[in-house]
């Protein structure tokens, strides 16, 4: 089952994927921009990355805007080239953006790992797959207990 799921999310375009996104876009774009889920999007990705349907896992599903860095224009005179505006790139990856919200968003909760979900002109949202490191079912997990034994 999740080798036919990895190969419909590998070509969305040319899979059942691309219908199924496009009608859950339009609902995606109303909510807030950080918002749990109960089950992830992709459960072929968040399996490999880490995921496990129990206890002290949280999915969060995060909506970040897409292209380069807004930088707005300065008022008093430079030439062209010097003005900043264009093509002004950050430091970190849109997907590094989306954990970081996430992270802020549910403070106690470590980021695990994270992957794309579905991007349109405007937004990418990415799930962001987190784990409660108090949980007694994370600290006893072999795979992910090791959040679990950092010094805070």
């Amino acid at each position: 089952m999740y080798r036919h799921l990895q190969q419909a999310w590998k070509r969305p375009d040319k899979s059942y994927v691309k219908d199924l996104m496009r009608e859950r876009v339009i609902t995606w774009r109303r909510q807030p921009s950080i918002v749990r889920v109960e089950k992830p999007t992709r459960l072929d990705r968040a399996r490999r990355l880490g995921y496990k349907a129990k206890k002290g896992f949280v999915v969060a599903r995060v909506r970040v805007r897409r292209g380069g860095r807004r930088k707005s224009r300065p008022k008093m005179g430079r030439r062209q080239k010097r003005m900043g505006v264009a093509k002004i790139t950050p430091a970190k990856s849109i997907k590094l953006i989306a954990e970081e919200r996430a992270a802020r968003k549910y403070p106690n909760l470590e980021v695990l790992s994270s992957y794309w979900v579905w991007e349109d002109g405007v937004s990418k949202w990415y799930e962001i797959i987190m784990v409660d490191p108090n949980s007694p079912s994370i600290k006893s997990d072999k795979d992910v207990g090791w959040i679990s034994g950092k010094a805070r």
